[in-house]
């Protein structure tokens, strides 16, 4: 191995600077720490309340049954995880997890004045080294999650590992806009609106000039269908949502 191979080895991305992976993961933890107070409302506010109709859509491609076990990474304030629990009932189990603890507790409180108690676990965790069983889980999702994550391969594989056989798991996250005049009004939007908006807010400009620039380094849509077979997957496909701003990927193990 040559030393600039080990230099990229040990070296990732968040959002344009080239950064140590302990850095990255550091740098990501500051970021939700500080947004997660106001994470519900800029959701709202940066899509326009659309991302509640990319999470419905995630959860009907998730087809999950009464009595099954699903895991919700990333799963942040717990929109997911909400509907999910009532879908598999008093006889299932919703893990949510999420490696800081910061978006967890807003989670947590969040579920509970919503009365969604009983059948909901909260796991602080990361998603490169999932503490479950193997072949535990019937689905897993993570929306707006992955491109966070500082070794997507290596999450992927970990997803894998704990996915029962008949099971799936769908990425939710943001990717490339298949239209030009889009791509470049959504370019205009991401880096001039989202960071004003962030600085409006929730008082905080450079937490979401890291969620646009992390949303441009993240790979696009073939890449992450590539990285999901790559990760033993079968029969991964992915649908563009709102012209590709959004994809839903999807991937089964047998």
């Amino acid at each position: 191995m040559t030393q600039n191979d080990k230099h990229n080895e040990d070296t990732t991305h968040f959002g344009y600077q080239t950064v140590s992976k302990e850095e990255k993961a550091g740098k990501v933890a500051e970021v939700f720490h500080s947004v997660a107070g106001k994470y519900d409302v800029m959701n709202d506010l940066m899509s326009f309340g659309v991302h509640r109709l990319w999470k419905r859509y995630t959860i009907e491609r998730a087809a999950a049954r009464p009595g099954q076990k699903i895991l919700d990474i990333a799963g942040g304030t717990g929109d997911l995880t909400a509907k999910f629990s009532k879908i598999v009932g008093s006889e299932g189990q919703v893990t949510l997890a999420d490696i800081n603890d910061s978006m967890i507790k807003v989670g947590r409180s969040k579920l509970v004045d919503s009365g969604v108690v009983g059948n909901v676990d909260f796991v602080q965790a990361n998603a490169e080294s999932l503490p479950f069983p193997d072949n535990y889980f019937d689905r897993i999702t993570i929306a707006f999650g992955l491109r966070n994550v500082t070794d997507k391969d290596k999450a992927l594989r970990s997803m894998y590992r704990i996915l029962k056989p008949g099971g799936r798991l769908l990425v939710l996250e943001f990717s490339k806009p298949i239209l030009p005049l889009l791509s470049k009004a959504y370019d205009i939007y991401s880096f001039s609106l989202l960071p004003a908006m962030g600085k409006v807010v929730a008082n905080d400009s450079e937490s979401y000039k890291y969620l646009a620039e992390s949303i441009r380094m993240h790979p696009d849509q073939e890449t992450l269908k590539g990285m999901m077979s790559d990760a033993g997957f079968d029969e991964v496909e992915y649908t563009n949502l709102t012209g590709g701003v959004v994809a839903l990927h999807i991937g089964k193990k047998f």
